[in-house]
């Protein structure tokens, strides 16, 4: 039976069909309504302090749970604001719906100079979404919002643009209760039964199998059930740079590519490649050139991809398995057999845990906070990550400091969240923010949060530490301070050599991230010695506050030794892969 219903609560009745409890962002005039019938429902609804960040907020909120997320922008600068968000969430893959206010369109066909708060943002938007649609009339509501969820979640994810006008606000609708997603768009397709068997085949045939696991192994919540394909095939378990989340069980046989000795020597010695939820991009060197070209002519090539035009893009294939990770992996699992553990996995988990002590061990030897002299950005990240709260949220941000965190963490949690794709740095607090509050609706349980970062990208949001002293979040954010901009410190010496003018990219020193985070009611403190890590780290967390650590880390050593840095930009090669 069908009842009158007004649009703004037709929304989230479309939006909660589909599992959606989190709203983020500020609300104009267009969204009052919206909000407080959210806040009715038991949503958790957010207002950040800068619209960009609600965009981040809620893209690792989709990240968190699996499902698309909502983010609302106030018309005009509201919307110009939330344009980074928008970007990062393209090239992240990430299916964040944006609800933009608008005037009501009366006011856009005026002929008309001088209108306060207009600009058609369609135009300026849709080249940045996967579909971009506009509610014109009350009962266009079902139709554009499933479209603008069909599109978000089809194929690769990504984002996608409603407006909505102010002419339709308060209009009533006379609609059944909503459809379930599977009733309006394919949902959990599962791929070929042939391609399945063949794949199996490759499997049971191969030596010295791999599994290449990425970015939408996590953001699609397939954990448990890659855990089981990889038990099956009892082989190493390789990162892409945006899979860095470790799934529960697999920590010991999983390995970052190209950071991991044991990684290389892995993909080198591979005769198949089993790829889930990657697009085989630059960091993973296409699965063609550097580390892959040994054995090359012999390798085997599955791939699971939802985006069926992504096949045979980056590379050749021999099986591809079209279809969602969540569906496609179980019917792998159906139809393999328990194979004998691959002949050098034992080695490769030895080989990995000793590089890890031997980095925990070498960063003891770095130079060591006493006065003048500052903390080693690779002691700062093993203290920091050895200080990782169990079951916890790893958040990462930074330039630098994220590749020395690449090769010295000491921990292996199962829900990573950084921008790895786009390299967005600032985005991290928003990112703890909406991942840790997403998944406390989800679950009901508040798993604590570190955010490892660096001064730089720790300023670009430093507003939203209110946001989470509001929610009584258990986050600590561990801050290295070295009052610069230290991976374009380190392009100006390689470029230029020492003694240059690093122009742009150094400031004032009296900054102290621990005193601006007391102002917000959080617990702050300063550490300029290398053993005071941990015991602040403790300390902040027992505070019952939002906790923010003042790490002095040495200028430079954290622009002139980061870690592996040719192998980062191996990632640029265009031209010689």
């Amino acid at each position: 039976m069908s009842v009158a219903t007004p649009v703004y609560k037709r929304m989230i009745e479309l939006f909660e069909a589909e599992g959606i409890n989190t709203l983020f962002g500020i609300p104009d005039p267009n969204f009052v309504h919206m909000f407080l019938e959210a806040e009715r429902r038991g949503w958790t609804v957010v207002s950040p302090h800068h619209e960009a960040a609600g965009g981040f907020m809620a893209e690792a909120a989709s990240r968190m749970t699996g499902k698309p997320a909502l983010c609302i922008g106030t018309l005009g600068p509201g919307m110009a604001n939330m344009m980074p968000a928008i970007q990062c969430c393209l090239v992240e893959n990430s299916p964040v719906i944006f609800l933009g206010g608008q005037r009501a369109r009366v006011t856009e066909r005026r002929v008309r100079r001088g209108r306060i708060q207009f600009v058609r943002q369609e135009p300026l938007i849709e080249d940045s979404v996967k579909y971009s649609g506009s509610i014109e009339y009350a009962d266009q509501t079902d139709e554009i919002i499933r479209e603008a969820i069909r599109r978000a979640m089809s194929g690769t994810p990504g984002p996608a643009y409603v407006e909505y006008p102010s002419h339709i606000i308060l209009e009533d609708l006379d609609v059944p209760p909503a459809l379930p997603p599977h009733r309006y768009r394919l949902t959990n397709q599962g791929a070929d039964g042939d391609r399945i068997a063949e794949a199996a085949a490759l499997i049971a045939a191969a030596r010295h199998p791999i599994l290449l696991v990425g970015h939408a192994v996590h953001t699609s919540r397939s954990g448990a059930a890659v855990k089981e394909l990889a038990d099956l095939m009892n082989c190493p378990v390789i990162q892409t740079s945006g899979g860095t989340s470790f799934i529960p069980g697999l920590e010991d046989r999983t390995f970052p590519y190209g950071f991991s000795e044991a990684s290389i020597e892995a993909v080198v010695e591979s005769d198949l490649c089993l790829a889930l939820g990657t697009e085989l991009g630059e960091p993973s060197h296409y699965g063609r050139w550097r580390h892959w070209v040994d054995n090359e002519a012999s390798r085997k090539w599955i791939y699971v991809q939802q985006d069926p035009t992504a096949i045979g893009v980056n590379r050749p294939i021999d099986v591809p398995l079209v279809g969602d990770i969540r569906a496609v992996v179980p019917q792998l699992v159906r139809a393999l057999k328990q194979r004998e553990p691959s002949p050098n996995l034992a080695k490769y988990i030895r080989q990995d845990a000793d590089q890890l002590a031997e980095l925990a061990a070498e960063s003891l030897t770095k130079t060591d906070g006493n006065g003048d002299v500052a903390i080693h950005t690779s002691r700062f990240v093993v203290e920091a990550t050895q200080a990782f709260p169990k079951d916890g949220i790893m958040i990462r941000d930074g330039g630098a400091t994220v590749i020395f965190q690449w090769t010295y963490s000491q921990c292996k949690p199962r829900d990573v969240i950084w921008n790895q794709n786009y390299g967005h740095i600032g985005t991290g607090l928003p990112y703890a923010t909406g991942a840790m509050l997403a998944d406390l609706a989800a679950t009901g349980v508040s798993r604590p949060g570190m955010l490892l970062t660096s001064d730089s990208s720790f300023l670009f949001h430093i507003a939203e530490l209110e946001v989470a002293v509001r929610r009584k979040l258990p986050l600590v954010c561990v801050v290295g301070v070295d009052n610069q901009w230290g991976l374009e410190v380190g392009v100006y010496k390689r470029t230029f050599g020492q003694g240059t003018a690093e122009t742009g990219t150094h400031w004032s020193k009296e900054v102290r991230m621990d005193k601006i985070a007391e102002g917000f009611g959080c617990y702050g403190e300063y550490v300029t010695r290398a053993q005071d890590i941990k015991p602040a780290i403790a300390r902040a967390y027992a505070s019952g506050k939002v906790g923010v650590v003042h790490v002095v880390i040495d200028p430079k050593a954290n622009s002139e030794e980061m870690p592996n840095y040719s192998e980062f930009r191996t990632w640029y090669a265009e031209g010689t892969q």
